[in-house]
């Protein structure tokens, strides 16, 4: 059994955040995870189609069905790296399944703090009775990496959803702190899941705020994987495809 990228690439049609025109950049991001899966004998599954409509549940939760799809579809698996669209990845990073203890995989989201600490406090208070979880363990959602033994763990996580459907649809216009990252942080704690934390190597957010996204590219020179988020003046997400297509096209050529 092969190990699976799963990413998701979906138009949603609308406008601002969901426009289509935000998908353009992601053609890199898919190029080069598919060369990445074919050095290190890993598969590709890119996810084309929302399973229930974005006003019933936002699209970032529907990744949590990842293991009904590729069942769904037949594909067996080893490990699942769910991984966001925009991300690069170098074609020389170290194969990160080898590094899994098969526990679950994520990377600390060294970002902005201010935006995860008020995300903790808010969840924490409306939605887990206080209990809190350390924000150094916190995780890019953006980067997960399961197996198996956590089919029943993503089934919690839907759960969780559908029984706050309503309450998760309110908050995330108000208190624009996320959608399902600071929730299944709470439940990764809160369940008590083998959590294994990879360097930030692996997830380089952010990259705007550390003075390292710049024409040199120097962050190609000290990490693996690329995300493209935090960009400020990132109109229309034109500076999202400008980075991303310049770091492919270095990395791999026009």
């Amino acid at each position: 059994m092969k190990n699976i990228v799963f990413i998701m690439d979906i138009d949603l049609g609308g406008e601002g955040r969901y426009a289509s025109t935000r998908r353009l950049p992601y053609q890199y991001s898919i190029k080069s995870w598919k060369k990445w899966c074919d050095k290190n004998n890993c598969e590709l599954f890119v996810l084309t189609d929302l399973l229930l409509p974005q006003e019933e549940m936002a699209i970032c939760w529907q990744r949590y069905y990842l293991f009904d799809i590729l069942d769904a579809n037949g594909i067996e698996y080893d490990q699942v790296l769910s991984v966001d669209a925009d991300t690069i990845i170098h074609p020389d990073c170290p194969n990160f399944f080898e590094m899994t203890d098969r526990k679950l995989c994520g990377v600390h989201m060294d970002g902005s703090y201010d935006w995860v600490c008020r995300s903790i406090e808010n969840y924490s208070k409306y939605f887990f009775k206080g209990y809190t979880m350390p924000f150094w363990k916190y995780i890019d959602c953006g980067f997960v990496i399961v197996n198996d033994s956590h089919k029943s763990f993503f089934k919690q996580i839907i759960d969780f959803y559908n029984e706050n459907a309503e309450s998760f649809r309110q908050v995330e216009k108000e208190w624009h702190a996320g959608t399902d990252q600071t929730p299944v942080n709470f439940l990764i704690h809160d369940q008590d899941i083998d959590l294994k934390l990879l360097p930030y190597e692996y997830n380089m957010c952010d990259l705007n705020r550390k003075e390292l996204l710049g024409d040199d590219l120097l962050f190609t020179k000290i990490g693996w994987i690329y995300q493209y988020n935090g960009i400020p003046n990132n109109v229309e997400d034109k500076l999202t495809y400008y980075w991303m297509k310049k770091t492919y096209e270095y990395l791999h050529g026009k």
